[in-house]
């Protein structure tokens, strides 16, 4: 999952949803191993923080395409059948 945020405040209020569902992989950039339950209900959160000026998006990645993802540097990507960038 990603996000553009251009306010402080707003962007620490999504950060602090992700945080309980992911990994921060960059400063907008959070990994996400979860289940669709897990997926629906972090849209529910992230949904009465975010506002209409926000820019959040949803990458679903198959367990096939983890697998290709290639890390230059830093912490390998966790391998699993549903998987979530955020």
């Amino acid at each position: 999952m990603c996000y553009d945020i251009p306010e402080n405040k707003q962007r620490n209020k999504v950060s602090n949803v992700l945080k309980g569902f992911g990994t921060r992989v960059q400063r907008s950039i959070f990994e996400c191993d979860i289940t669709q339950t897990q997926f629906n209900k972090l849209r529910e959160r992230l949904g009465k923080v975010i506002k209409e000026e926000d820019g959040v998006r949803y990458y679903v990645l198959c367990a096939s395409c983890v697998s290709k993802i290639e890390v230059v540097q830093g912490a390998p990507v966790t391998k699993t059948q549903l998987y979530f960038a955020i």
